[in-house]
């Protein structure tokens, strides 16, 4: 159990905290007698390295951690560091230690508590019991049912209370419901309805007196927002899983932090911090008597490379690091010649059809993978195919993302990827599962002619009217490189599945490099 909220070791900065200007409260702060900061982190992905100029990484996470804390303090609120889930996959940090470097981190940070997200489950019940072991704050899932789990029973709570004074916070986690279809939880372990057990949680937290109900939610920001609005009693919603940026004023922000939808007893506010560890929020809380929230304010802090790294930080994983250059030159597979990937950007590539491939074939009923040609960095060797020659093709870290689309909305998507075909565009198509003409002469928005999709041993004309389902990067699913449509005209997506670099690698070790080569998917007049 963590130590009491106010006792925990204060990082205090007051210089910098002194220069920096605090965001006004929103409602009566004088009504409040109690001041609390939630700060909080969603989604890391094992991002202990950071994303090369996009900033992260652990080390500057730490400063981050630092800075916002140093803000609350000095505006005396007390704090809570909070995590809603999937520290778990998507570097080789966590191939190599399975848990051990992001527990390592985790202490280190001085997390509160966190919630339990999907992949947190991509190692069986095993991986996540060590990994549980290790750490010293509370992993939470209301709706996880672990009767059948002996190696997780004892280790996860529906909620925990922590005290701020003489207020109580009442903390319930969420895991999304579809995790055994998006993870590998093996069969001992149930996922129930979210709505119920968090309705279920709150009611034993508040038999025991008035109390401030936070949500650690890894449902996605969409059911955060069903959920507020049919559930009496939530006060807050500290969210993950659909990787979305609430903030003020920040690029790529999807929405205001914090995000108001108004529940049946009172106004809940919503938060999450985008993903990937590329930034951190703080949630300021002025409570009342009665444990409701009567104002609120706070910030996003964009972790940017103009961050310093935090040198003890630096350091823990500069040890787990030791280990990653033999997995990356471990061999994954072989090929009979090299696949460059010079030419991707303007026409059909043997290394491109690999990628499409492997995609298509990771991803069961999925019909159709389409990838972005800028996202190949790099191409691959003959003979012996390293992890490391994977990753210098695939560096960005993107996962697999999955989604439901009308052919025509398809066909759009398509067209936009050919729009800067002359420029060596990145948004060039490489696909699977289908085949295209297009006439590079043409202007912008005509240039696509023909699309068959596969069917059996042959081809079938595209449908405009009829529902696909695509698989593809989680850049091009957000409207990368112009794939807005895949954005904006989804009837459903998902975008946090597997790694894409251990799919292609999976795909290399099954002989997927030796079939791969251009057979006319792509043509053009």
């Amino acid at each position: 159990m963590s130590p009491p909220l106010l006792s925990r070791r204060a990082v205090l900065a007051t210089g910098l905290a002194a220069s920096l200007a605090m965001p006004a409260l929103r409602g009566r702060a004088e009504e409040a007698t109690g001041r609390l900061s939630l700060l909080h982190l969603n989604d890391f992905h094992s991002k202990h390295d950071g994303q090369r100029s996009e900033g992260g990484g652990s080390a500057r996470l730490a400063t981050g951690w630092i800075t916002l804390e140093a803000e609350a303090r000095a505006a005396a609120r007390g704090v809570l560091r909070l995590d809603a889930g999937d520290q778990f996959t998507g570097s080789l940090y966590h191939t190599a230690h399975e848990g051990r470097a992001e527990a390592a981190v985790q202490r280190a940070s001085r997390i509160h508590a966190m919630a339990l997200g999907n992949h947190e489950f991509d190692g069986g019940p095993g991986r996540l019991a060590a990994y549980a072991a290790l750490v010293d704050f509370a992993l939470l899932s209301a709706n996880l049912d672990v009767t059948r789990e002996p190696a997780l029973q004892g280790r996860i709570s529906s909620h925990v209370v922590l005290r701020h004074g003489e207020r109580r916070v009442g903390l319930v986690g969420l895991t999304t419901e579809t995790t055994p279809e998006a993870s590998s939880p093996g069969p001992t372990l149930r996922f129930t309805d979210a709505r119920e057990a968090a309705a279920r949680a709150i009611a034993a937290i508040r038999a025991d007196g008035p109390a401030t109900i936070v949500l650690l939610s890894h449902l996605g920001l969409a059911p955060d927002m069903a959920l507020a609005a049919a559930v009496p009693g939530v006060d807050v919603i500290v969210g993950g899983h659909s990787h979305t940026l609430l903030a003020d004023g920040l690029p790529g922000a999807e929405g205001p932090a914090p995000t108001l939808v108004d529940g049946p007893d009172r106004l809940v506010r919503i938060v999450q911090a985008g993903s990937n560890g590329r930034w951190l929020g703080r949630l300021d809380l002025d409570l009342g008597a009665d444990g409701r929230v009567v104002a609120h304010g706070g910030r996003v802090l964009p972790v940017t490379s103009e961050l310093a790294e935090d040198p003890t930080t630096a350091a823990l994983v500069a040890a787990y690091g030791v280990p990653l250059a033999a997995l990356r030159a471990r061999t994954v597979g072989h090929g009979p010649e090299a696949l460059p990937n010079a030419g991707c950007r303007k026409a059909e590539c043997g290394l491109g059809n690999l990628v499409a491939d492997a995609m298509l074939a990771a991803v069961p009923g999925a019909e159709v993978a389409v990838t972005n040609s800028g996202g190949l960095r790099a191409g691959l060797p003959a003979g012996a195919i390293s992890l490391g020659d994977v990753l210098e093709v695939l560096p960005f870290g993107n996962t697999l993302a999955t989604l439901t689309i009308r052919g025509g909305d398809l066909r759009a998507a398509l067209e936009i990827g050919l729009s800067r075909h002359e420029e060596n565009g990145g948004g060039f198509p490489q696909v699977a599962g289908m085949a295209y003409r297009f006439d590079p002469r043409a202007p912008q928005g005509d240039r696509l002619r023909e699309v068959r999709l596969r069917q059996g041993d042959g081809f079938v004309p595209l449908d405009d009217a009829r529902a696909y389902k695509v698989v593809t990067n989680s850049f091009n699913r957000r409207g990368g490189d112009g794939y807005v449509p895949f954005r904006d005209k989804a009837l459903e997506s998902y975008d946090n599945g597997a790694p894409l670099e251990d799919v292609v690698a999976a795909h290399i070790a099954a002989g997927g490099a030796a079939r791969a080569g251009a057979e006319g998917r792509i043509t053009y007049d």
